[in-house]
């Protein structure tokens, strides 16, 4: 990765140097107009460069050939709850998400060491305790490119609703996904869903929906032109299908694998698989880090996605403090972009290991990790709101999220919480109507072992 920073530093050098010849007057457009060209020749010749033939095969990109590399694990799992119960707990899955991702925007991109500064200088706990009283990052643009929602309403002081952000507006797209096209919607139907909602989109979304509006359809949205093919994007759209499939993590990792493909391969799309059957497990299991190990049942065994959440979960049992756990993380990763799936999900799974069942501690660690902080500490959130249910959740957590979730959505601005949970709980029935028959089994942690998670 170090390889690739200086890379990095080389060009933003010439880029300095072109800058500063152009004001002093240098005609500095033949030389730009060569960049540019050399710039598009490597592209091609990158894209075209070929991979490792080993890693390729443990790193399928069709549904069937991932399945077939795969751990054994429960697929479908029992789920013993009310009504009530049921929709208690996708109102947690919810809440603890927006909670998550409300506590990482300020801190959004800002390194381990940063956020430790910032909460010092602000006079906050470190531990983080709460939500940001003060902006830590106040020049951070944010929200900026949506024209919603500003920064200074996820500071506490300023809370009274979920404002605008992609990791939550996914999640609510999810939603209108399933209603309007069913468990069975297709990638191309997620397609017309992108069309029809969404103003804008960040690194592959943005590529898939600018190849969309071309006409082109998935899987050639996700391949055509898009080198953010195994970026965080699609992991951040893992909660709606297990939500929708409680107790059901291959039906989940299905959904989530038909959603993927608008936009991802490989580890991106494993990454979206790998969260939203752990999400699926959390309605059955009172243990986050078993979800986690369900969650790599589903996922091909030796992709990177999996080798690093089982190392992360190595070094959690070996090390014992979170701090030395995500140093190792940050650094071994260390010059990966911080929106890539695998260094935020080992953030992640470290942040569920030390939180240990707490639900304020484990949001609080998982943004402490820094990187991209919004999305792990959503994640992070969801999986413990499934676990504990709304009304398991800390008051000051769960109370500054008012009732109601803001989006950027056309035509779909507001949520209220309640809704989301209850139309959920509509899909998820169905779903267990249709897929939770077969009882199943939870696997013992030996068998998870030999699974290999």
């Amino acid at each position: 990765m170090g390889y690739f920073n200086e890379l990095r530093k080389e060009f933003d050098l010439l880029i300095a140097w072109l800058d500063v010849k152009k004001e002093e007057g240098a005609d500095v457009l033949p030389l730009e107009k060569r960049i540019r060209e050399a710039m598009a020749k490597l592209r091609g010749e990158a894209e075209k460069l070929p991979i490792d033939p080993e890693m390729d095969r443990r790193e399928p990109v069709g549904l069937e050939d991932i399945k077939a590399l795969r751990p054994r694990g429960p697929r479908t799992m029992p789920l013993d709850l009310s009504d009530e119960a049921l929709q208690d707990r996708l109102l947690g899955a919810w809440l603890g998400r927006a909670a998550g991702c409300v506590l990482g925007i300020p801190c959004e991109g800002m390194s381990k060491s940063a956020i430790k500064q910032s909460a010092d200088a602000l006079g906050c706990k470190y531990p983080l305790e709460d939500y940001w009283p003060l902006d830590p990052r106040p020049h951070n643009s944010h929200n900026r490119h949506y024209g919603l929602t500003p920064r200074k309403f996820f500071l506490k002081p300023n809370m009274s609703f979920v404002g605008t952000d992609d990791d939550l507006t996914y999640t609510l797209l999810g939603l209108l996904i399933l209603e309007e096209y069913g468990l069975d919607f297709t990638a191309e139907d997620v397609g017309k869903a992108w069309l029809k909602y969404l103003p804008m989109a960040c690194t592959a979304e943005h590529v898939a929906l600018e190849n969309l509006k071309k006409g082109l359809k998935p899987p050639k949205t996700a391949l055509t032109d898009n080198p953010y093919w195994e970026w965080i994007g699609a992991d951040i759209r893992s909660d709606p299908w297990g939500y929708a499939a409680p107790g059901l993590p291959e039906k989940a990792a299905e959904m989530a694998y038909r959603d993927a493909s608008v936009s991802h391969i490989k580890n991106g799309t494993y990454g979206e698989m790998f969260f939203s059957a752990a999400i699926a497990a959390a309605f059955v299991v009172d243990d986050p880090i078993e979800a986690i190990r369900i969650g790599l049942t589903e996922i091909p065994a030796e992709c990177r996605t999996a080798k690093a959440v089982r190392e992360t979960l190595r070094w959690c049992a070996s090390d014992r403090s979170w701090d030395k756990t995500t140093d190792r993380i940050l650094k071994k990763y260390e010059g990966m972009s911080m929106a890539h799936t695998i260094n935020n999900a080992a953030l992640t799974v470290a942040g569920l290991y030390y939180g240990r069942g707490d639900f304020g501690k484990t949001i609080a660690l998982t943004v402490m990790g820094g990187v991209d902080t919004d999305c792990t500490g959503a994640t992070a959130g969801s999986i413990m709101g499934a676990i504990l249910g709304a009304k398991r959740l800390p008051a000051k957590w769960r109370d500054p999220l008012g009732g109601y979730a803001e989006t950027y959505m056309k035509g779909k601005r507001r949520f209220r919480h309640m809704d989301v949970a209850k139309r959920f709980l509509r899909i998820a029935r169905e779903a267990r109507g249709r897929w939770g028959g077969a009882a199943g089994t939870v696997l013992s942690g030996r068998d998870w072992r030999r699974a290999g998670g």
